[in-house]
């Protein structure tokens, strides 16, 4: 219910109440969540979405509604992939893997880049490559990535200072779904969360 992930958004606001940036990155995935226009539907306004096309090859007139559908709701529309397919389909944002982040160096001034980091390492890469924010992940154990290695909360607050203090607002990734994990996740000095399961813990009409 779409009460559910207004709780989500209360909470996410109390992990930083001076922020600047969104508060909220949903994502995409082929097979969690592979429809961009029900993910963008579901979310609240001056949020952001990241859509996931790599297995995709998204055309110019979809991309140039979608981006038009986000800007009505005040939301901010990534593409994740290639960053010439992001501006041959004059997207504004740009999601990088992590193994891509140093081609941050070549999108322009004016895209916005975040970047998924899952070590000090690529969090020091993401900013010396000009990165705009970072996704930290996976934090807690995720149904994307069943059985794999979690971050977990100390890790990802590590992550998160050395992230702030190399000037990229940073977003926790991976297994958060209410706000009893986000809960888990004040004081680690994260702008954000970004992901899949708190849009589809909720039960919408517009069909997620």
């Amino acid at each position: 219910m779409r009460k559910d992930l207004d709780r989500v958004v209360r909470a996410v606001r109390y992990l930083d109440p001076d922020r600047t940036s969104v508060a909220l990155i949903a994502m995409t995935g082929p097979k969690r969540l592979p429809d961009p226009w029900a993910a963008l539907a579901a979310l609240p306004r001056g949020s952001a979405l990241i859509w996931r096309a790599y297995d995709e090859k998204p055309d110019y007139e979809t991309a140039r509604r979608l981006t038009a559908a986000a800007r009505k709701k005040t939301c901010v529309l990534f593409v994740a992939g290639s960053p010439k397919l992001g501006g041959r389909l004059g997207i504004a944002g740009i999601h990088l893997p992590e193994r891509d982040i140093g081609r941050c160096r070549g999108i322009a001034a004016h895209v916005l880049v975040t970047a998924a980091c899952h070590s000090e390492r690529a969090v020091i890469e993401a900013a010396r490559a000009g990165a705009d924010a970072v996704l930290i992940s996976p934090v807690l154990p995720t149904e994307s990535h069943p059985g794999g290695k979690v971050l977990g909360v100390v890790r990802l607050a590590r992550l998160a200072m050395l992230a702030g203090a190399l000037g990229m607002p940073a977003y926790a990734l991976g297994g958060i779904t209410d706000e009893t994990h986000i809960r888990r996740l004040q004081g680690t000095g994260i702008a954000g969360v970004a992901g899949i399961g708190f849009l589809l813990h909720q039960r919408y009409s517009s069909g997620i």
